[in-house]
């Protein structure tokens, strides 16, 4: 419920704080005094859009609060999902820079223009005649509908199953399309892969392959070069170790006649002996090296492969050609599972259609089920409103595809004389006919307690007499459920108030303002009695004022 308003510096209103209070309130004033410029800066802070045309002063800001009354609104979970505070009396403000900046609030924690929507759809409905488009809107139409059956949580269910079917199926789409490129790569991935697999590769042959062929290669040069060295240590006439042993025997003899020769004597004991084991790993050697074209060949053929290899793969090494074998293994391999992975999702998705179908059947018969009630009931409120020849029919077109709200598409159909066929709304219904048709379905949802405060700007638009006052009773009795404001020029429905507030335009040397007040019992009898019978108050226009508010 709207408890307070504050306006400052918006279009001719320079200061405006007034409070609301529950039931029906209606607001009148001359044409032109500002009636529905205030309502104009009360949508600013439900969410719509604001440039700095609308300051009064172009040198300070704008601003407008809201202050209502949200404990029965159920909006905790609202709250808790946009980390807002939440308390029972919530403060919407928004401010206007004169460089037309805008900023949005929420119990003054700062939000964007999208989540203030979302907020002021919950607590204010605005009905104004440029609103009756809405009455055409397909959306709209069928949120009527699920608003008087009282659907919302089956609604919200079936939009989660609905939502998950949309994702399961984007996904399937993207893993057939991947499926599809994957298949062109496959034989490009085969072929790769076997090549390497073929090779079949060992971490450190390459290097071991290396050296095992600089040693065939180079077999003869070893072997002379081994059996030279082996002959002159200790095979040829006057060979080294010969000469090392008569050297020996020479210093034997003398050795007793300085102490430093015994010293010498075991050093070239122990030279003798090394070269003893060098003639003999010499001898080992010559025996290990032997020429094998067939090795060699064997080698240049292996590492010819790894080389073309490692060429093809831009690597250096064997073990990054082992890592690229792994990594296309596992390319292959996931290749595989995509089949895998679209049957399971099919079969998932044949589920869940199932599940949203059976879902959606269950909202299309409570649709079709209440829909002759509806149509009972709108028809009941037009011939109240003046309209007894007007029918109104709810055309239900059930389709086969799943869509965001089941499988139903609703049309209003609409005729307000005698005869004829019906038609879509927007086809035949005049602007006063809309404004009550639209009046006949708020009121018919008020009544289910799923609006939050309502404002009607001029819902009067083409009625008078009794079709007023019957207006305002429909008015009278929504006020019943939810708070009713009405902006109007008729004192039938001025008379069944409430509350009673007078816009009115003050005009100086400066400027002009418009103000607003709240009218006490006297001051209404006034206000009605000049909407009767205009500036000049007769004693029978005070009168009828008096037999109206009574």
């Amino acid at each position: 419920m709207l408890k307070n308003l504050l306006i400052e510096n918006y279009a001719l209103i320079e200061k405006l704080d007034i409070g609301f209070s529950k039931g029906f309130s209606v607001i009148t004033g001359e044409t032109g005094a500002g009636k529905s410029i205030m309502f104009g800066a009360l949508s600013l802070i439900l969410g719509t859009r604001a440039d700095s045309q609308v300051l009064k002063d172009k040198l300070k800001k704008c601003i407008i609060e809201g202050s209502f009354e949200i404990s029965s609104y159920q909006l905790e979970n609202f709250f808790e999902h946009h980390e807002l505070d939440y308390e029972h009396e919530c403060m919407l403000r928004r401010e206007i820079s004169p460089a037309g900046k805008s900023r949005a609030f929420i119990n003054d924690t700062p939000v964007n223009l999208t989540i203030l929507k979302a907020l002021g759809d919950r607590l204010v409905n605005i009905h104004s005649q440029h609103a009756i488009i809405t009455l055409n809107d397909a959306n709209f139409q069928l949120a009527v509908l699920d608003n008087y059956i009282g659907l919302d949580n089956e609604i919200t269910s079936y939009r989660k199953q609905f939502n998950k079917l949309r994702l399961m199926k984007k996904e399937l789409v993207e893993l057939i399309e991947i499926e599809e490129k994957s298949k062109i790569d496959l034989d490009y991935f085969q072929f790769q892969f076997d090549e390497l697999e073929k090779a079949n590769l060992l971490a450190d042959e390459q290097n071991l392959m290396e050296v095992e062929l600089a040693l065939l290669t180079h077999s003869e040069e070893i072997k002379t070069a081994v059996l030279s060295a082996y002959q002159t240590i200790g095979v040829s006439d006057g060979n080294i170790l010969d000469q090392l042993g008569a050297l020996k025997n020479s210093l034997d003899r003398v050795s007793s006649f300085h102490p430093n020769l015994s010293s010498l004597l075991a050093r070239l004991e122990s030279n003798v002996i090394e070269l003893n084991d060098i003639n003999s790993d010499l001898q080992a050697i010559d025996d290990s090296v032997t020429h094998d074209p067939n090795r060699i060949e064997e080698l240049n053929n292996r590492l010819d492969l790894v080389y073309d290899l490692q060429q093809k793969h831009r690597v250096q090494t064997i073990n990054d050609l082992i890592e690229i074998k792994e990594a296309l293994n596992e390319k292959l391999n996931s290749i595989g599972s995509i089949d895998d992975k679209i049957e399971k999702l099919k079969a998932k998705i044949d589920f869940e259609i199932n599940e949203v179908s059976e879902s959606a059947s269950q909202i299309s018969n409570s649709r079709m089920a209440a829909i002759p009630k509806i149509e009972t009931k709108i028809v009941e409120l037009l011939h109240e409103l003046g309209m007894p020849n007007a029918r109104f029919a709810i055309d239900n077109q059930i389709q086969t595809e799943l869509g965001p709200d089941g499988f139903d598409k609703v049309r209003y159909l609409f005729n307000a004389n005698k005869g004829g066929n019906l038609s879509e709304v927007a086809k035949i219904a005049s602007g006063g006919e809309l404004s009550r048709l639209m009046l006949s379905i708020k009121s018919m949802i008020s009544g289910k307690k799923l609006l939050p405060t309502i404002i009607f700007d001029e819902i009067d638009n083409g009625v008078s007499g009794e079709i007023a006052a019957k207006v305002g009773t429909i008015l009278t009795n929504m006020s019943d459920t939810i708070q009713v404001i009405v902006i109007t020029h008729l004192p039938q429905i001025a008379g069944k108030g409430n509350h009673h507030y007078k816009v009115s335009k003050e005009t100086d040397h400066l400027a002009t303002r418009s103000e607003i007040s709240l009218l006490n019992e006297d001051e209404r009898v006034i206000e009605i009695a000049k909407m009767i019978s205009g500036v000049n108050v007769s004693d029978v226009a005070i009168e009828n004022a008096r037999i109206l508010l009574s």
